[in-house]
């Protein structure tokens, strides 16, 4: 146990880094939504980034509800803000790997024909690729229900003595159902994430090999734009590690508890979600163009 002072304290954090991932989200929409008004048109990066803005917007206000509800009343099951919850998880996890893998396409230097092909197809597909997300999303709203339901017959069965075997067993089936949904869930988006990373770090240095022969403005722009995309994919990648990390922590119950490291676990969860948000908003060239008006604006004045 943590003291209640601590307890307060990780608390607000959370509530602060929450309010501060929703205001992020909601000017990535904001401002991208504004281009497509003005211009008619978005870039199939932006459009990803708009649907990952208000999937991540939505989320942290389904997160901030879930959790406060659970931890204050944590002998009733709040299903729905649960099932809400996984399912826009879910949703944002594929939009991110999507995401890295559009980064990893257009960036990268392979001449590969398959490659190739894949460069000039991939922008086409991104409205079907964004489809396809949402659908294995949904998806994981029959898992998710599932186990919200044998939370609600345990919870249900615990007052009659008479079922205490059958809870038991619905315990050791709710616990490895708990454990394997998350690990299947989100092992393929993870993988597509990680294999996008190696390949954009391979491409680079071989790019990197060939500057050596052949020092040209070109070559420079080339090596910028690779180190820009492997920046956002490092951060990518240490929020999917760290929430792979907190997940196995807290199923396997090493220092997570409900009552005391319950809010510690959330503050550094979503202090990782903060700087992933902020990454999102500096790799879209419309947002930091704005960013930068901005900024020079609150300088004049």
């Amino acid at each position: 146990m943590i003291p209640i002072q601590l307890t307060v304290f990780f608390m607000v954090i959370y509530v602060v880094e929450s309010l501060t991932i929703i205001m992020q989200s909601g000017l990535i929409v904001a401002v991208l939504g504004r281009e497509w008004v003005q211009v008619k048109r978005l870039s199939p990066v932006d459009v990803i980034l708009t649907s990952l803005g208000i999937c991540r917007f939505c989320l942290q206000w389904a997160s901030m509800l879930y959790n406060f509800c659970s931890y204050f009343n944590p002998n009733y099951v709040f299903w729905y803000y649960s099932i809400t919850w996984d399912f826009l998880n879910t949703l944002t996890f594929w939009l991110t790997s999507l995401l890295a893998v559009i980064y990893c396409v257009k960036v990268s230097s392979f001449t590969h024909p398959a490659f190739l092909w894949l460069r000039w197809r991939i922008l086409r597909l991104v409205p079907w690729l964004l489809l396809a997300s949402l659908l294995i999303s949904c998806v994981t709203l029959i898992s998710s229900a599932i186990r919200n339901h044998m939370k609600i017959q345990i919870i249900s069965m615990e007052h009659f003595p008479r079922n205490n075997t059958m809870v038991e067993r619905l315990k050791m089936l709710l616990k490895k159902f708990t454990l394997s949904q998350p690990v299947v869930v989100l092992i393929i988006p993870f993988l597509l994430f990680l294999a996008s990373t190696i390949l954009l770090m391979t491409s680079l240095s071989q790019h990197l090999e060939q500057m050596q022969h052949h020092n040209t403005d070109h070559s420079n722009s080339s090596v910028n734009a690779h180190s820009t995309a492997l920046r956002s994919l490092a951060i990518f990648l240490l929020f999917f590690t760290s929430y792979f990390l907190t997940i196995l922590i807290s199923i396997l119950s090493i220092l997570y508890d409900k009552r005391s490291w319950f809010w510690v676990w959330e503050a550094v969860i979503y202090a990782i979600v903060s700087v992933q948000s902020t990454s999102l908003m500096l790799s879209s060239p419309t947002l930091k163009k704005v960013l930068k008006v901005r900024c020079w604006g609150l300088e004049a004045a």
